[in-house]
């Protein structure tokens, strides 16, 4: 299995990012089947402040260059990552479009 990492900000509102983590004990079922589809097979997201850190292990044959975690075509994913904007806020050195920022693993023990 591989794994991925990446991180995204929040909102810097105490309100926002408690709306934020309520959103994410109740995730859409529709969303949930479509991140495992794609071949996710656990994902971790942990915050700190307003930062998020998000843990990937997917299949060995998923590919982070060709492959996209879920499916950004389906409408029901498009609502969710829409209400998620809400509350998040891209990195000040995310390029265009990009939300999550892949991280770049330094050690490992």
């Amino acid at each position: 299995m591989k794994k991925y990492a990446f991180a995204l900000d929040l909102k810097d509102d105490s309100e926002k990012i408690e709306e934020y983590i309520q959103h994410h004990q109740n995730v859409w079922p529709e969303v949930l089947q479509s991140i495992k589809e794609s071949g996710v097979k656990n994902m971790e997201i942990f915050h700190v402040g307003n930062r998020l850190f998000m843990l990937v292990s997917v299949s060995n044959n998923f590919s982070i260059e060709k492959d996209t975690i879920g499916n950004p075509e389906n409408p029901i994913e498009q609502k969710w990552e829409e209400l998620m904007w809400n509350y998040q806020q891209k990195l000040p050195f995310a390029k265009s479009g990009e939300k999550w920022v892949l991280m770049d693993k330094i050690f490992e023990l």
